[in-house]
């Protein structure tokens, strides 16, 4: 299904090729998400297209400064992002979704990170 989202102020809009709904979503408890209410909705790179507003994205980097937190210079909202956890894909922000989507939330540790990342790939933490 295609679906279409961006930031509140509309300065930065992209659409995306998404799984039929429910959606898999990913509820995170790090500083950064915790904070910010953020539902991750993973789609690949090649299933995202930046519509506009590439010349109103600043970047935010923290910790390992791996993942690249975009937000809307003119109202602060990060529709979607580059994580750490998946670098072949964009996190799209579930609510920033034009359309509400039915979702299957999973809690994820991401306050663990280390920990949470091993869970998520299926390995064991260190492998």
């Amino acid at each position: 299904m295609k679906a279409c989202g961006g930031c509140h102020c509309g300065a930065v809009r992209w659409e995306a090729r998404l799984p039929e709904p429910p959606l898999k979503a990913l509820s995170c408890n790090c500083s950064m998400c915790r904070m910010t209410g953020y539902l991750h909705v993973f789609v690949p790179h090649g299933d995202f297209l930046l519509l506009r507003g590439s010349d109103a994205l600043t970047t935010y980097r923290f910790g390992t400064g791996a993942a690249a937190h975009l937000f809307c210079r003119f109202c602060g909202v990060k529709s979607y992002y580059q994580p750490r956890s998946h670098p072949e894909a964009w996190s799209l922000n579930a609510r920033c979704l034009d359309e509400e989507v039915a979702l299957d939330v999973t809690d994820f540790d991401g306050a663990n990170w280390e920990a949470a990342k091993s869970a998520l790939d299926g390995k064991p933490e260190g492998g």
